[in-house]
């Protein structure tokens, strides 16, 4: 009976008052009329604006998430991890780093390359990537590392010949 009247109840949208008899003329009337009024309260108020907030909520701790990530895909490269800092001592160094040296999507292509290549024919770096990437680890990424910042500890830009 309570199944009933909480499934008919919230789908008729005004209570369950849409779903039964009229009461005209019963005895019991203002019994009914009081459970019509705290059943709507009660459940379709109180209950429904409950789940509604939980929902709400939810998509809030999500958009909070991706703001997260976004903020910092924009403050360091999703590749290697280093700053924007560290790059814009030169002209569009971060733009040119994250969309150039360290492009996402063509470390994507590759991976995609892999998937679609035969075993037998990869390379011996081709080879080492499928390796790691069959066991989930991410090592082949230059995570903390990149050309610049080999570059700059190697010679420092001087070379010495005899």
């Amino acid at each position: 009976c309570f199944k009933f009247h909480l499934y008919s109840g919230i789908r008729a949208g005004g209570g369950i008052g849409d779903e039964l008899e009229s009461p005209n003329g019963d005895p019991l009337e203002l019994y009914r009329i009081v459970f019509d009024i705290t059943f709507f309260f009660f459940i379709i108020v109180i209950l429904l604006a409950i789940i509604q907030g939980l929902i709400i909520d939810a998509f809030g701790d999500l958009r909070e998430q991706l703001d997260s990530v976004k903020e910092t895909l924009e403050t360091k490269c999703f590749i290697c991890g280093i700053g924007q800092d560290y790059f814009d001592k030169e002209p569009h160094g971060f733009e040119t780093h994250t969309q150039a040296e360290h492009n996402f999507a063509n470390y994507m292509f590759f991976l995609t390359h892999l998937l679609n290549k035969p075993d037998t024919e990869h390379t011996g770096q081709e080879s080492y990537v499928w390796e790691m990437y069959q066991s989930r680890k991410w090592d082949f990424f230059p995570i903390g590392d990149c050309f610049r910042r080999q570059y700059e500890s190697g010679s420092g830009g001087t070379s010495t010949e005899s």
